[in-house]
């Protein structure tokens, strides 16, 4: 499912939230911060204010797949009969590369507001369904 922004979601599963807190006014430096966490129930409904796309990296195999198609798709009719024919086994060479790097999956996380006031960032997309 792909979320965009101004969508209302519902949080798909229970999470819990755990780290150290530090009281208001305190230097987070200091040794004062103690542990907490905080439950929030699967169902909870809120709005996506951000969707941020990460690309996965590119190897060097995908990259010059990408060189290499795209000056056979310019130029190959304009090539004599040989380079074009050398042009296409480089670009054949790489196209099980290319498939395996279209085959996974874009990296997607989302910032939520969710009615009850907290906010979660970053959360993968995966964490919420439509509401």
């Amino acid at each position: 499912m792909t979320l965009n922004v101004g969508q209302r979601v519902r949080l798909a599963a229970d999470l819990r939230l755990a780290g150290s807190v530090t009281p208001a006014g305190e230097c987070p430096e200091e040794t004062a911060a103690f542990a907490a966490s905080v439950s929030l129930a699967a169902g909870i409904e809120g709005t996506v204010e951000r969707v941020d796309e990460h690309h996965r990296q590119q190897s060097h195999e995908v990259r010059e797949y990408l060189r290499l198609k795209s000056l056979l798709d310019d130029f190959g009719h304009q090539m004599p009969p040989e380079s074009r024919k050398q042009l296409e086994e480089q670009v054949g060479a790489l196209e099980e590369q290319w498939a395996a790097y279209q085959r996974q999956m874009l990296r997607v996380t989302v910032r939520v507001r969710l009615d009850n006031g907290f906010v979660l960032d970053d959360a993968p997309e995966e964490a919420f369904t439509s509401a």
